[in-house]
C-alpha cells in the first residue's frame, strides 16, 4: 500500500513547470493597461481577491488531491488507498505552506506590475481597461494558489511510507464532501501504476538448479580400506629415432670378411706340391 502507485499524485507535479508560465501570463495581462493613480492600492485589492481570500478557504477545506480543477475522480469510485491519503491531507504543515504561498503572491504581483511596461509591445491584451486586467490577474492568482497547494500536498503524500498509510483510517464519503474542496467533472478513473520493484529477483538466494545434493556417505564401519597404491617405476622416455640407429649398429657383431675362393685354391695347390 504505497502512495507512489497513484498516477494523479505524479500528475500534480506538472505545476513545477506550469507556475512559471502562469507568472509570465500575468505579466502580459498587466502590461496591457496603464496603472491608475493609486497602483499600490490596486495591487493590494487584486492580491486580497486572488490570494488572501482563497487561502482562507483552502486552509479550511483543502483542495482535493484527486482533482485537476476541471476533472476529478468520482467520490464513489475511489479506492481505499485514495481515501486514506485524503485523510493525510489534514496536516498543519500543509496549511502553513498554503499561507506561505499566498504571502509570496503579494511581492510577486507587486514586482510584475511594476515591470509590466517592458512587455507592452508583446502583450495580446493591448488597450485593456485596468479593472478588467486586475480581475483577470486575480483569477490567475487563484489558479496559481490552487496549483501551489496541490503541488505541496502531492510531495507530502508521495513521501509517506506504506506503514503510515496503512495505519491511517480511510475518509468516508460524507467527510470527503464536507472537508475537501472537490472541483471538476467526475470522469477520472486512472488505474494504479505497476511498480517494477515487485518483480525484482532476490539477490542473496541462489537459483535452485545450481544447488546439487551432497553425495551420500556410507557409515564408517561399512567402508572398506583401500589398498595402498602400487609404486610404479619411472618411465624412461623413448629415444629419438636418430639416436637409436648408431647404438643398434654398434651392438651387432660384424663378421670378418672372408677371402675369395680363388685365393684359397692357390694356397691348397702350394701345400700339395
Amino acid at each position: 500500500m504505497t502512495p507512489r502507485g497513484e498516477p494523479l499524485l505524479w500528475l500534480q507535479l506538472i505545476a513545477l513547470g506550469v507556475l512559471p508560465l502562469e507568472a509570465l501570463l500575468l505579466l502580459l495581462i498587466l502590461a496591457g493597461s496603464d496603472p491608475g493613480p493609486l497602483p499600490g492600492l490596486e495591487r493590494l485589492l487584486c492580491w486580497a481577491i486572488g490570494a488572501l481570500a482563497p487561502s482562507l478557504l483552502l486552509a479550511r477545506r483543502p483542495a482535493d488531491v484527486w482533482s485537476l480543477l476541471l476533472l476529478q475522480t468520482p467520490l464513489r469510485g475511489r479506492r481505499e488507498l485514495q481515501r486514506r491519503l485524503s485523510r493525510l491531507q489534514a496536516a498543519p504543515g500543509l496549511a502553513l505552506a498554503t499561507a506561505g504561498g499566498a504571502a509570496l503572491a503579494l511581492p510577486l504581483l507587486w514586482w510584475i506590475d511594476g515591470h509590466a511596461a517592458v512587455a507592452a509591445p508583446l502583450t495580446p491584451f493591448a488597450s485593456c481597461p485596468r479593472l478588467v486586467a486586475l480581475l483577470l490577474a486575480a483569477l490567475l492568482l487563484v489558479v496559481m494558489l490552487w496549483q501551489w497547494q496541490q503541488l505541496i500536498q502531492s510531495l507530502w503524500l508521495l513521501s509517506r511510507s506504506p506503514e503510515v498509510v496503512a495505519a491511517t483510517r480511510p475518509l468516508s464519503l460524507e467527510e470527503l464532501e464536507q472537508q475537501r474542496l472537490c472541483l471538476g467533472l467526475p470522469l477520472l478513473l486512472p488505474e494504479p501504476l505497476k511498480l517494477a520493484e515487485a518483480v525484482m529477483p532476490p539477490e542473496a538466494t541462489p537459483p535452485e538448479e545450481a544447488q546439487e545434493p551432497p553425495p551420500a556417505q556410507s557409515p564408517p564401519e561399512a567402508q572398506t580400506p583401500e589398498p595402498p597404491p602400487e609404486t610404479q617405476a619411472p618411465e624412461v622416455p623413448d629415444a629419438e629415432p636418430s639416436a637409436v640407429e648408431p647404438s643398434a649398429v654398434g651392438a651387432v657383431a660384424v663378421e670378418p670378411e672372408q677371402p675369395p675362393e680363388e685365393a684359397e685354391g692357390a694356397d691348397l695347390d702350394q701345400e700339395i706340391g
